[in-house]
Formats: structure tokens, C-alpha cells, sequence
């Protein structure tokens, strides 16, 4: 029987943990009333009143009773810290009955985490011993491979040691034959150095005049004022393979016809079935052969960029049939987010976007001159002119139209055009993105995203006039030293013949600043082709048709400049008439003729090709610097 049961005291909830037991406080003391003593029964059955049945001694009795009572409470309370006392001792003991029942807890756990560990040792044991068993087996086996290896090693090494005696014999005897032939082999290699040395000689004397030839050449072509053509040859591409004509199908010659014989001349081998070879040669200025990359057709644009801040027009002209990289050239790769600024050297980008950040690198050098840059986009789609930047929301998705008008010093300009000042290169190609997305194009046969518009992009450039007097301080620094010094031999060599340099106008009285403007004109030329195999139909014919008719406009003023007519038919098109001032004007230009090697293009290649003929043969008068003008700031059209 528990302590508890025998006090007649219930514990506390063993269900409890042992922290949650608190110390039991002892029992509070009873007070109880004294007990009255019992009442005596008469014999009646009545019980007689208290104060009847107390003798005549009540008041001693009445102390014992109180004495008595005392007696009992006091054994009560007693009895009560004893039961208090015992709970206090209930309750440690069943705090060390749950300490101990954790312990045996951790301990069973602790066994099984260690009869775990027995059984995998067990296992272990058991592996490694079937493991060092089976090495056993193996170990043998390599020795008795190492045996077997050993003995057709020292048989190898017989049968080697026989073959490298006779080599021996066969290298003593060839060194024998050498000896015999070094005096020989040394007068040969003094020959060979010497013939190196001559060769290398030859070779710098060689370059040296190819670039004094070419300096000649180019101040040539600049006191005849002729039309700089260069000529680009594409790589062949996927497209080009494709061909519904069973001839070229079936036909096992080259599909590439046009080669870069070197950098100035063309080849082209007209090579079809049942027809005799031909093979025609073109002359350029340029050629750049298929691996020629974007950074090397700029570094022919770039002195272009030069002149322009001396005061010349210039004009850079892609042309070709659709698909030859006119666009690629002057823009680079398509792309929705256009080129980011500034370039990388071995980006793709085209002749726009490094123009733009030359032109702002050349301006950072000399910014004395306060020069001012405006831009303005236009093409001409179906012969008419459209304004891109025009800020017209009526037309907002193609342009407004405009016209070409006769200003008062004799250059032709669209009216109301618009126009934008820039302050740097990602503003002014901002402002090209914009335009492009403006401009009209449409997948053909040929080109899925072939251009059906002319993009003409106008960079003025408006800078402070600079006399001759302090043209060599004030201007050539902006001008490489040969180009200063070629400058100065041609202004001389002008001054000779006749020609005279354009004086600055004097400022007026009121003190306004002179200044000139010239302009930058690059135009992106829609491309040449054929009805039959760009596969037109409907409105889209019309744009062939048109985009044909500019371009033979074109070619027909190139025609009339060469043979020196009378009549110049500018305004057969508005694209010639927009033109004017760069084909038979003062502008330097510079058109880059692209055109494709494959077999299925040799009809458009030779076309082009005649066409870049036709160009270099016009001969203009020497380009000329824009007179400055009394002006307090350029114009500009209103938006």
C-alpha cells in the first residue's frame, strides 16, 4: 500500500512531468468548534436541557472540554504537517521517478544507436573480408600477366636492340653523306638569305609606291572631282542555293561568278551552259572581298567625316539589287534594339552608327568652333518624299509627304522639313530608330525584309567659319598630318591652275558670327530586282516598279554627266532631284556598290557593276568648301 492511501491522502496526477509538480504547501489548520458533550437520556426518553443535565461542577467541566479540544486540534494540526510534509517528499520522489525514466529512455535509445553500429560493423567486416578475398584473386592474376609480361618484354627487347643496331649502321652511313655535302648546303643557305633579303627589300619598295600611287591617285580623283565608287562582295548565303532554274540545278560548275581578284579589281566569270566563258574585269577604287569586315569598309568612310568639318558636302551612297548588304553596310544587322554606343571594334555595325560617333569624337577634339548638329530623315517611297520625323500625328505611321524645292543659293531642300538638333551619337541614332521603324519594307522571294523606300539621312553640321590665313591652326586639328600636308599641296596646286579658294564672307555691323554649313548625306538606296523572280504581286508591284524607275533615273543623270550633255534629267525623279546637289555638285561622294557572287544574281551583278562603271567615269569640278554666311544660328524647319 502506497504512503499516500495509508495517510488517506490522494497524490498528485503521476501523469505530471516531474518539473511541472509543484511543492504542495502545507495543509492549512482546522478550527473546528468544541464539541459538546452528549446530553445524558433520562428514563423518560426526553433529554434534559444542558443546563439541567451539567452538575452543580459545570465550569470544570467546561475547561476539560476545552483543554480536551485544544488537545485534539493541536494533534490535528500535527497531523497535518506530517501529511504536508509527506506530499512535499511524494512529489521529489516522483520528479527522480521521471529523471530516471528519461535516463532509462536515452539508454535504450543509445543501445539501439549502438547494436545499429555492431550490425553494420558486422557487415563491414563481413564486405571487407569478400573484398580483400576477390584483390587476393586479382593480385594473383597480375602476377602471373607481370610474369607473361616480362618474358615478351626481354623478347621485344632482343628484336630491338638487333633493329637499333642496324639503324645505327644506316645513320652513320647518311651522316657519312651529309659531311660530304655541307660545304654545298651552305653556299645554298647564303643564296636563300640573300634572295630573302632582296625579296623583302622588293616587297617594302613595292608597298611604299602601291601607297604613293594610291596618295597620287586619290588627289587625282580629287582635282577631277570624279565619283569615288568602291565595290562589296557578300558572302554566299543559304538563300542563294535555292533556284527554280533546272539549268543552274543541274549544272556542276561554281555557283560564286564575281571574285576579289585584289583590292581594286573585280572578276567575274560569265559561265552558263551551251555559252562560251567570259570572264569580264572591273576597276574600283575599292574592293572589298567577302571576309572584308564593317570596321574596314568605315576606315575608307572615316577621312570622309574629316572633310566634312572643314566645310565640304559629303555624301556616302549604298547601291545594289535586293539581298547584296546595302542595308547591312550602312546600318549593320537587323536588330529591333538597335546598335549600342559606344562601338565595339569587332562589332558588325554599320557606316550610320560609327559615322555618328566619329563625327561626335572629331567635334570633342575642337570644340572651339561651337559646331552645331541637326538631323533630319526622309526616303522616297513610290517617288514621293515622306518626312519621318515629322511630328504629325495624322500620319503618324508613314510619314508626311513633302516636296523638293530650289533654295535661294541654289541647293535643293524639302520643304518644311523637320529637324532635330543632336548633342551626341546614341541621340542621333535614337533618332534613326525611330525613322527606320517608319520606313516602308516587305518580304519578296528574294529578301524576306527587303527595303521598299530610299532612306536618305541628312547630318548638317553648322560651325564657325575659319579664314584661310588661320585655316592651318584654327582647322588642321581636326586633320591627320598627311591629310593637312595633302591638303595644302592641293589647295596650292589649285591656286596654280586657276581655281580659287572660297573666301569667308565678313561679318556684318551688327557683329553676327559667321559661320558654314555643311552637310552629311547618307543614303540607303532601295534594291534593284527583277519582277519575275522578286515574285510582286498588286500594290506591291507598284513598288518595284517605282523603286526601278528611280534607279534608272539614277543611272541615266550618271549617264548625262559622263558624256557632258547639255541636259541633266534631275527632275525625271524625285530621288535624282533630291540628289542633285551630290551627284553634279561640289559634295565629295562616295558610292558603295554591292553586289552578290552567286550564279542566280550575275544578271543584277552585272548590271551593277555597269552601273559603278557609269559612276566613275562622271567628272565634276573639284569639291569645294561651303562659303560661310552672317547667320546667328542655322535653319531649322519647323517640327
Amino acid at each position: 500500500m502506497k504512503l499516500s492511501s495509508m495517510l488517506g491522502h490522494r497524490p498528485p496526477s503521476s501523469g505530471l512531468p516531474a518539473s511541472a509538480c509543484p511543492s504542495l504547501p502545507p495543509r492549512a489548520t482546522l478550527s473546528r468548534s468544541p464539541t459538546p458533550a452528549p446530553a445524558p437520556v433520562t428514563g423518560g426518553g426526553e433529554r434534559r436541557p444542558e443546563a439541567e443535565a451539567m452538575p452543580a461542577g459545570g465550569g470544570r467541566w467546561g475547561g476539560f472540554w476545552e483543554q480536551r479540544t485544544r488537545q485534539l486540534q493541536s494533534q490535528v494540526r500535527a497531523k497535518e504537517d506530517k501529511i504536508a510534509e509527506l506530499e512535499t517528499e511524494n512529489a521529489v520522489l516522483l520528479l527522480k521517478l521521471a529523471e530516471y525514466k528519461g535516463k532509462i529512455e536515452k539508454s535504450r535509445s543509445e543501445a539501439t544507436r549502438i547494436s545499429t553500429l555492431y550490425n553494420k560493423q558486422q557487415r563491414l567486416q563481413r564486405n571487407t573480408r569478400s573484398a580483400l578475398s576477390q584483390l587476393d584473386r586479382v593480385i594473383q592474376k597480375l602476377n602471373q600477366d607481370i610474369q607473361a609480361f616480362h618474358s615478351s618484354s626481354r623478347a621485344l627487347l632482343r628484336d630491338y636492340q638487333d633493329e637499333y643496331q642496324d639503324r645505327v649502321s644506316e645513320i652513320v652511313t647518311a651522316v657519312q653523306r651529309t659531311q660530304q655535302s655541307a660545304e654545298t648546303l651552305l653556299a645554298c643557305q647564303a643564296k636563300v638569305v640573300h634572295l630573302e633579303q632582296a625579296l623583302q627589300d622588293v616587297s617594302a619598295r613595292h608597298q611604299l609606291e602601291r601607297q604613293r600611287r594610291k596618295v597620287l591617285h586619290n588627289s587625282l580623283v580629287e582635282l577631277k572631282g570624279n565619283i569615288r565608287v568602291h565595290c562589296r562582295i557578300r558572302p554566299l548565303l543559304p538563300f542563294d542555293s535555292e533556284s527554280d532554274d533546272p539549268v543552274l540545278q543541274s549544272s556542276s560548275i561554281s555557283r560564286e561568278v564575281a571574285h576579289a581578284v585584289d583590292d581594286e579589281t573585280v572578276l567575274v566569270k560569265c559561265d552558263r551552259p551551251g555559252h562560251p566563258l567570259i570572264n569580264k574585269t572591273y576597276h574600283f577604287e575599292r574592293v572589298y572581298g567577302p571576309a572584308e569586315s564593317q570596321s574596314a569598309v568605315f576606315g575608307d568612310v572615316c577621312p570622309l567625316l574629316t572633310s566634312l568639318l572643314d566645310g565640304y558636302d559629303v555624301c556616302v551612297m549604298a547601291y545594289g539589287q535586293t539581298g547584296s548588304g546595302k542595308t547591312y553596310t550602312m546600318l549593320g544587322p537587323h536588330s529591333d534594339d538597335g546598335p549600342v554606343l559606344p562601338l565595339d571594334p569587332q562589332s558588325d555595325l554599320g557606316i550610320i552608327p560609327r559615322a555618328a560617333e566619329e563625327l561626335f569624337r572629331l567635334i570633342s577634339e575642337n570644340p572651339s568652333r561651337s559646331p552645331k548638329v541637326e538631323v533630319s530623315i526622309v526616303e522616297v517611297y513610290n517617288n514621293d518624299i515622306f518626312d519621318l520625323l515629322a511630328k504629325d500625328t495624322v500620319a503618324a505611321v508613314s510619314g508626311v509627304k513633302r516636296e523638293v524645292m530650289t533654295a535661294k543659293d541654289g541647293r535643293t531642300e524639302v520643304a518644311l522639313l523637320a529637324s532635330e538638333a543632336v548633342g551626341s551619337a546614341s541621340k542621333l541614332m535614337e533618332l534613326v530608330r525611330g525613322g527606320l521603324q517608319l520606313r516602308a519594307k516587305h518580304p519578296t522571294l528574294v529578301h524576306a525584309d527587303s527595303s521598299r523606300s530610299h532612306l536618305i539621312i541628312t547630318v548638317t553640321l553648322t560651325t564657325a567659319a575659319c579664314s584661310d590665313s588661320t585655316a592651318d591652326q584654327a582647322c588642321s586639328a581636326t586633320l591627320p598630318r598627311e591629310q593637312t600636308e595633302a591638303g595644302r599641296a592641293g589647295r596650292s596646286r589649285r591656286t596654280s591652275q586657276g581655281a580659287s579658294a572660297p573666301q569667308p564672307v565678313p561679318g556684318d555691323p551688327a557683329g553676327r558670327a559667321e559661320q558654314v554649313q555643311a552637310r552629311l548625306q547618307l543614303v540607303d538606296l532601295a534594291g534593284s530586282e527583277c519582277i519575275g523572280v522578286s515574285g510582286m504581286t498588286g500594290s506591291a508591284l507598284r513598288e518595284t516598279a517605282c523603286i526601278n524607275r528611280s534607279l534608272a533615273a539614277l543611272a541615266d543623270v550618271l549617264g548625262a554627266l559622263s558624256e557632258h550633255r547639255s541636259h541633266v534629267p534631275y527632275r525625271n525623279s524625285r530621288l535624282t532631284h533630291l540628289l542633285q546637289d551630290c551627284l553634279g555638285g561640289d559634295a565629295k561622294l562616295l558610292v558603295i556598290l554591292c553586289i552578290s557572287p552567286s550564279q542566280r544574281h550575275l544578271a543584277q551583278t552585272l548590271q551593277g557593276l555597269g552601273f559603278g562603271i557609269r559612276a566613275r567615269q562622271v567628272q565634276r569640278g573639284p569639291a569645294r568648301k561651303r562659303p560661310p554666311s552672317s547667320q546667328t544660328e542655322g535653319k531649322r524647319r519647323p517640327d
